[in-house]
């Protein structure tokens, strides 16, 4: 874990959460589906003028009602407590009742108008012979408002069909506006500004697009209990403005680094400048490279503080400007450079760097292979040894401050290829072989995938001996869940393998170039000669363990 002392920014304890329910009532319609949304009022404490679904916080009623609801079998208390909740708020706000005469009809016009939208809920529906239709309300999402806000809920998004016959109508003091619109068409009209809506209801009606019917969306909320997805997103700067993020999604990870505790401090912004702050003893500059194979660009480290002086971290290309830009922030005072491998993005700059400062330090790493192309010929002052120790120390400070990192040795993307574990602070700097928002190309014969997945798993035992929590790659943010990442990535090579075996059955007298198109197919044909590359070093394993023979 970070230690608290290298944190750049004050941390507070978020604002609790309130336990509350919201549901997407849901019809079909000749152009797909259509969900209820209603305007919130102008006065409302939280998204003021905002569309949404209906609901609102979940009270002890909702939990003593649970006899008054029909339930399914697997369904638990807590999300029957819920879908009660939702019933009730959308008959509260919308005047929609999902409830059931003995014979099994749904609630009428005339049922609900005899009821009081006022009154306590369940004791009118029971007096009025109606049973709650909660076995028909199915969970869909979970999520739990940004760590940022001052207000902060915890809700389940429900989802449930509208009950024929029935017409929303507003109580004209919490919601307005009822209207009926397909998720796309609302997502439209937020773009026009002129249907705001918030971040959570944004993401559900994306999520949402794919599903034609009505019968698609609560089967698959019925194949288990659970959730959909899960999310507390959580926010930066980017341009100037607010931008919020899912965990799915690129920038979390950072964002979960450099303020754990949820503020708004940091600004997610590409540039070649200045070097971006990720904790008091982190620094990543950004080489002014950016390109296909390299996204915004190759990113350089420095790790240290101006008591202990730098490592440098992949200091990139032979880039004046670049190298100038690092060493301004290390002060001058660097006192390592570490390649994580020798391709022409990463350690060219070395020497020029090393020529920069008054003390030249040693440029450590590993010497690249006989198989390495004429581009990524390297040489370093001194190799390092796998599971080799490089610290930083304070002096004349009390109490001491140490930075380590670890070496360990990667190959795969390349014969020579090392990653870096800051060992007290819990970070993995991987170089090319995780990247954020791409898989590394493994191009035989420096590279190899067998010994790219093994070291992975190398890379994953790494994380729970070292309690890696963050991976900082060189393209791209920082990468959180450290050790679910890697997971998913060695999954996703996997089933990429998979792909190949069966393309390579398909076709077993095809070329190379007949396999990518179709192993690949997912995959900008821009990208079909680099991905060549990696579809090679997949063949050659394939066929090393007998699952294909040609």
């Amino acid at each position: 874990m970070v230690r608290p002392s290298q944190l750049l920014y004050p941390q507070r304890e978020p604002a609790p959460t309130c336990p509350a329910a919201t549901v997407l009532l849901l019809r079909d319609s000749p152009q797909g589906i259509e969900v209820l949304m209603t305007r919130r009022s102008m006065t409302a404490s939280f998204a003021p003028g905002a569309y949404v679904f209906p609901g609102g916080g979940i009270d002890a009623a909702d939990s003593a009602a649970h006899a008054q609801s029909t339930r399914r079998a697997s369904q638990s208390d807590l999300h029957l407590t819920q879908a009660i909740a939702a019933i009730r708020e959308s008959f509260e706000e919308l005047g929609v009742l999902l409830a059931r005469h003995a014979d099994g009809s749904y609630a009428s016009t005339a049922d609900i108008a005899a009821l009081d939208r006022k009154a306590p809920f369940a004791a009118q529906c029971r007096d009025k012979g109606l049973v709650l239709a909660g076995d028909q309300v199915f969970v869909l999402a979970h999520w739990i408002t940004d760590r940022d806000l001052p207000r902060r809920f915890d809700v389940p998004f429900l989802v449930a069909r509208m009950p024929d016959g029935q017409e929303p109508v507003a109580d004209e003091s919490e919601q307005f506006e009822p209207c009926w619109v397909r998720p796309a068409d609302a997502l439209a009209r937020h773009e026009a500004g002129g249907f705001f809506i918030i971040f959570p209801t944004i993401r559900t009606l994306q999520r949402l697009q794919p599903f034609a019917t009505v019968d698609a969306v609560l089967q698959a909320c019925a194949a288990n209990e659970q959730p959909l997805w899960t999310s507390c997103p959580r926010a930066g700067f980017l341009e100037g403005a607010e931008a919020r993020y899912m965990e799915h999604e690129a920038p979390y990870g950072e964002l979960a680094l450099t303020s754990p505790d949820g503020q708004m401090v940091h600004a997610l912004d590409w540039q070649t400048a200045q070097p971006v702050g990720l904790l008091k003893n982190v620094m990543r500059l950004t080489a002014p490279n950016p390109g296909v194979m390299t996204g915004p660009g190759t990113n350089s480290y420095l790790v240290g503080d101006p008591n202990t002086g730098y490592i440098a971290i992949d200091p990139g290309p032979a880039d004046r400007d670049h190298l100038q830009r690092l060493w301004r922030a290390a002060g001058g005072d660097i006192r390592m450079i570490v390649c994580t491998h020798s391709h022409a993005d990463h350690s060219p700059g070395a020497k020029p760097l090393q020529a920069l400062c008054s003390e030249p330090p040693p440029i450590l790493g590993l010497p690249s292979a006989s198989t390495a192309r004429a581009a990524s010929q390297f040489t370093p002052d001194r190799s390092l040894s796998n599971q080799e120790l490089l610290s930083l120390t304070s002096r004349g400070l009390e109490p001491e401050m140490t930075h380590t990192l670890k070496v360990i040795h990667t190959p795969g993307h390349a014969a020579n290829h090392l990653c870096l574990v800051l060992v007290e602070d819990g970070i993995l700097f991987s170089g090319d072989h995780i990247l954020n928002g791409s898989t590394t190309v493994v191009d035989p014969p420096d590279g190899n995938m067998n010994a790219y997945l093994d070291s992975l798993d190398n890379l994953s035992a790494a994380c729970d001996d070292h309690a890696i929590h963050f991976i900082a790659p060189a393209h791209g943010y920082v990468i959180g869940e450290a050790k679910t990442a890697i997971a998913h990535l060695k999954a996703h090579r996997l089933k990429r393998e998979a792909k190949i075996v069966g393309v390579m059955q398909a076709q077993p007298d095809g070329s190379m170039d007949d396999w990518v198109k179709l192993a690949y197919d997912d995959v900008d044909p821009r990208i079909w000669p680099v991905a060549k590359r990696s579809l090679l070093a997949h063949v050659e394993r394939i066929q090393a363990q007998g699952m294909f023979n040609v």
